[in-house]
């Protein structure tokens, strides 16, 4: 077996100190190995989780392409079940919920858009968890809900979209100056060459008013 440096000093130390410290040092390398041996399994475990999970995730997505938001949940619940760790269990919550809301199935939208908030690793899944939420809790007219939702620190890169998302549930209250606001803002943080940009541009015209096109 070749050593790198540090492991034959460490070597070198061992044999030095046998005579009186053989017991001692005995322990302090079955422990020391028994750690390496651990935490190689643990890598090995994550890759072979991973692997799995990556192939279910594969019927998740086939499952929504073919219109079939049942089997999209079936395996959305199976990964969510065995590969919680990974994030394909968050990705497929997420395509799980995308199908149920488009199956006009809300009850089951929000259930997988929930776990995602409380299982996630990840800031960036659950803030798309998040505005989807708002947007299903919008259809709902449950507003208020929608606006609670919203009320998190979101990544930068998300404050477009949830200014957009916060000005359609004001609108929706009948606040058009506050939406008016976070339609602005939206569109101040949306690139000029996002297509989203014309759609947040329509919803200020609608509303009147002083609009920006800067990017």
């Amino acid at each position: 077996m070749a050593y790198d440096l540090e492991e034959q000093e460490q070597i070198a130390t061992l044999k030095a100190w046998w005579n009186q410290y053989g017991n001692l040092v005995t322990w302090v390398v079955t422990a020391a190995l028994l750690s390496f041996a651990g935490w190689s399994g643990w890598k090995y475990y994550q890759r072979d989780q991973s692997g799995k999970a990556a192939m279910l995730y594969e019927e998740v997505v086939k499952a929504a392409d073919a219109k079939d938001p049942a089997k999209v949940a079936r395996a959305a619940e199976d990964i969510k079940d065995k590969f919680s760790g990974t994030p394909y269990a968050q990705m497929a919550a997420l395509t799980a919920a995308k199908s149920a809301f488009d199956a006009d199935d809300m009850k089951t939208a929000k259930m997988h858009l929930q776990w995602v908030l409380d299982h996630g690793k990840s800031d960036e899944f659950k803030a798309i968890a998040r505005i989807r939420l708002a947007g299903v809790l919008l259809d709902e007219k449950a507003y208020d809900e929608g606006l609670k939702a919203l009320a998190w620190d979101f990544p930068e890169q998300f404050a477009a979209l949830v200014a957009d998302r916060k000005g359609d549930l004001l609108y929706a209250q009948n606040k058009p100056e506050e939406a008016r606001k976070e339609f602005q803002a939206a569109l101040e943080k949306t690139e000029i060459k996002n297509p989203a940009r014309q759609l947040i541009q329509l919803k200020l015209d609608a509303l009147g008013g002083k609009t920006s096109t800067a990017g």
